[in-house]
């Protein structure tokens, strides 16, 4: 008798998704494996499994098979929203992912009332039969509590505000020091420049000022100073520690949860207005033409003497403000030489080929109960503009600069886009008449670029801003210099925010051993050891915040909308699927027209042209194209917003 093959069993890491079902993904590279919620079997998010594979002849568009054991719990726990009864209460889930209720005996609510946000541990978890049970550990915050929400979504993505007593102590005690004569010692004194800086006016901690002065010769000398927060971390401190679990901070509309302790990051290393501050400065002798022609990085102290503005700033150099141009005279001609250079700066970056995805961002405001009361678009004026010429020219000349001393080092990454994204992208550009030259796998951002250029002020541009996005590569940290495609640049890094990214943190280090000459063997592969974890821990922490900055967007944009139902508005086509079709109204707010409610015809999805068509009548709804909605339902607690075409 024949031996029956047996199917294979794959490890992997389970995805799972609010609706019960989830993905494991695997590191055979035949890529994830869907699991229907039936088949999940008491799994949690997170969860490290062993997937039976069901028969191919069984799947759907891709793998598909049934989790038959629980490798490794690494949910411990869970922050969400408790209910309760006399005698039971339960715990809803916050997070992207959801999940199953977490049932609550009354003994372990901890004084919790309904409505609170809540930490609980579990104490069993789930399976086949009986879902999972937990403790409650911690009130975040009561029901209606301002802001509760948002810290809630964040505690479910495993971040919170406060810190660890011993890091809090240690930023106490170092920024209670202040700076000492001693501290001063091989500092070059730039105290008496006229350095200022430029932020949002919301912003709290400044990390980057900047300077400029004419030379003799017609050239620009640009100062960029960045705050020496490595002076005050001490290296695998407490708040060292702290700050490379965290990687960087996290902004989230009105509440930031920072990688140090505020004492330090808008205290002792925050560039504040006429206050001596310790820094780390480069400058950059610039030709009229935007070639660094000579530059030096130094240790310095600086007194900032002014804190602008993006829109002041941008009023005076966009409309000539009499009244502003009058407070700031001192500085105005600093800031008509700054907005001449970022201009050169700006142009020779565009020839090189570097891509500016010029994206409508949402500008929320909330009222003093957390409520969200607008979402407009985001101003980015010719301050802002301004501030990341200068930003980008210094983490380009520092990355180089340190590229060629060959010691360890942390660069930021963009690889050029795959092969098959590309060739996506090619199809997806054919629907709008637009091709892009020479071939897909040799594509050069110039190339890009002009395609985002061809499109500005077309109702599709910011769908072909989208999907361009979507066909390039995530940009990561890593210790080997390999480009950033999306900047045309063969070396960058970050250098210019060591407040609130650690990478930017860690070069620092590196800058000052080798300033100080302490560089040797045994440091170097200290440093080199330390680089990788850095890289590695950052990018991870990234694609953390990243994901939470959407979700809570997308929170505070239901809650908006939550007002507006029936109520009628033009957007454009963002997204096509076979469940439905994605509008973006004109204030970035995004929802989708399922397809159960086109009722007027059988829709076939061609997810090649990046449309629905009408079986019948020939309709077609298509990427790029505009559409009049109406507001049908909204779910705050899903973060989803449900339109219909009007009429």
């Amino acid at each position: 008798m024949k031996k029956k093959k047996k199917r294979p069993e794959i490890a992997g890491t389970l995805s799972k998704h609010k609706r019960g079902f989830g993905f494991v993904r695997t590191e055979d590279g035949e890529g994830d494996i869907y699991i229907s919620a039936r088949s999940i079997h008491g799994a949690m998010d997170g969860d490290r499994v062993l997937v039976d594979l069901i028969p191919q002849a069984l799947w759907g568009s891709s793998r598909e098979g049934i989790i038959i054991k629980i490798l490794q719990r690494n949910t411990v726990e869970v922050a969400g929203t408790f209910e309760k009864s006399k005698k039971f209460g339960f715990v809803i889930p916050d997070g992207k992912k959801g999940g199953e209720d977490i049932f609550v005996r009354k003994k372990d609510f901890s004084g919790a009332q309904r409505g609170d946000k809540v930490l609980v541990r579990i104490t069993k978890y789930p399976d086949k039969e009986n879902s999972a049970e937990g403790k409650i550990v911690e009130i975040i915050s009561r029901n209606g509590q301002a802001g509760g929400d948002i810290k809630a979504l964040a505690r479910s993505y495993g971040l919170r505000e406060t810190f660890p007593s011993r890091a809090n102590a240690e930023a106490k005690t170092v920024s209670r020091e202040g700076i000492h004569s001693r501290d001063l010692e091989g500092r070059r004194d730039l105290r008496n420049k006229t350095i200022i800086t430029i932020d949002g006016a919301d912003s709290k901690d400044f990390d980057d000022a900047v300077s400029v002065e004419m030379l003799p010769g017609g050239n620009y000398l640009l100062g960029v100073h960045i705050a020496d927060v490595s002076h005050y971390v001490a290296e695998d401190g407490y708040l060292d520690r702290e700050a490379l679990k965290r990687g960087n901070s996290v902004y989230l509309i009105d509440q930031v949860i920072p990688m140090l302790p505020k004492s330090l990051s808008n205290g002792i290393c925050s560039l504040n207005p006429d206050e001596d501050r310790l820094t780390l400065s480069v400058d950059m002798e610039v030709t009229p033409q935007g070639e660094v022609v000579s530059h030096d990085i130094y240790e310095s102290v600086i007194h900032s003497k002014e804190r602008m503005v993006y829109s002041e700033v941008s009023d005076m150099l966009e409309k000539k403000d009499d009244s502003l141009v009058k407070k700031y005279r001192d500085i105005f001609e600093d800031l008509l030489i700054m907005n001449k250079l970022a201009g050169i700066l700006r142009e020779k970056r565009e020839a090189r080929g570097s891509l500016d995805f010029d994206f409508d961002e949402a500008y929320i405001r909330l009222d003093s109960s957390g409520a969200a009361v607008s979402v407009d678009i985001a101003e980015r004026r010719t301050a802002n503009k301004l501030i990341e010429e200068f930003m980008l020219l210094a983490n380009q000349t520092v990355a180089e600069h340190f590229f060629w001393m060959e010691v360890p080092f942390i660069y930021r990454v963009h690889e050029a886009p795959t092969l098959r994204k590309m060739e996506e992208f090619r199809t997806f550009l054919r629907g709008f008449g637009l091709s892009v030259k020479g071939t897909a796998g040799s594509v050069h951002p110039r190339t890009l670029n002009e395609i985002l250029k061809s499109v500005e002020g077309k109702s599709y541009e910011n769908v072909v801003n989208t999907v361009m996005l979507r066909s390039m590569q995530k940009a990561y940290y890593g210790t080997e210099c390999d480009g950033h495609f999306g900047l045309a640049l063969n070396y960058y890094c970050h250098f210019t925010s060591p407040i609130r990214r650690y990478p930017d943190l860690f070069i620092h280090r590196v800058i000052k051993a080798c300033l100080h000459g302490t560089l040797d063997g045994d440091s170097m592969e200290h440093f080199r050891k330390k680089a990788q974890e850095a890289a590695d821990t950052a990018s991870a922490t990234e694609r953390t915040a990243i994901e939470l900055e959407r979700e809570v967007e997308k929170m505070k944009k239901a809650e908006y909308m939550a007002d507006r139902i029936g109520a009628r508005y033009d957007g454009i086509i963002s997204g096509v699927t076979g469940f439905g079709i994605y509008v973006q109204l004109e204030n970035t707010v995004e929802g989708m027209i399922r397809l159960d409610t086109l009722l007027d015809d059988y829709y076939i999805h061609e997810p090649e042209k990046y449309r629905l068509i009408g079986e019948r009548t020939g309709r077609v709804y298509g990427l790029g194209q505009s559409v009049r909605i109406q507001v049908d339902s909204v779910d705050i607690e899903n973060r989803e917003i449900n339109f219909r075409i009007e009429g």
